[in-house]
């Protein structure tokens, strides 16, 4: 991620992380249901990759800095670096950044234009991911938002585990 003065590039890890359950223990809200019952969402995989990481940097404060944009997008040219989006007529409502390696799906950030369009990707990209076979959803850094989800923690020596396992696995986003 940038460093606080953002002239350069560091690398950070945590000794928890964060993993959006696929399976039954992932749960969202009822208001939620509606919203995504209503279908006013179309999902799309990185169909404007480049907005999403743009929405996601757009903070006050950003870890995403012109380099790492430049990295996400080589990585996203090489297959390794995604967006699953929400769309709303033709207008971006929201999106998760995130790399996809085997069987792990490592979300980087997300973020909305319209309302409820981060959560219904976050829904929807759960669902996806389930279909292709995914082993984990790595969320990285818990926060009130995640845990409404059935969000959980687990250790650094568990988590290195579950990667090894993923990292193996044949899984593919797109």
């Amino acid at each position: 991620m940038s460093d606080d003065d953002g002239q350069g590039l560091g690398w950070y890890s945590s000794r928890q992380r964060t993993l959006i359950p696929l399976d039954d223990r992932f749960r969202y809200p009822k208001s939620l249901r509606r919203a995504i019952n209503q279908e006013r969402f179309e999902t799309a995989i990185s169909r404007d990759f480049l907005a999403v990481v743009d929405g996601c940097a757009n903070r006050d404060t950003t870890w995403i800095s012109d380099d790492l944009k430049e990295i996400y997008w080589e990585l996203h040219q090489a297959g390794w670096a995604h967006s699953y989006e929400t769309w709303q007529d033709d207008q971006l409502a929201g999106g998760i950044l995130g790399l996809s390696i085997g069987g792990a799906f490592i979300g980087e950030s997300m973020f909305y234009c319209i309302p409820e369009g981060s959560k219904v990707a976050m829904v929807k990209l759960v669902e996806h991911l389930r279909s292709r076979r995914f082993l984990f959803f790595d969320a990285q850094m818990m926060n009130p938002h995640l845990a409404r989800f059935g969000a959980y923690v687990i250790g650094n020596r568990d988590y290195r585990k579950l990667l090894k396992q993923g990292l193996t696995m044949p899984c593919t986003l797109v």
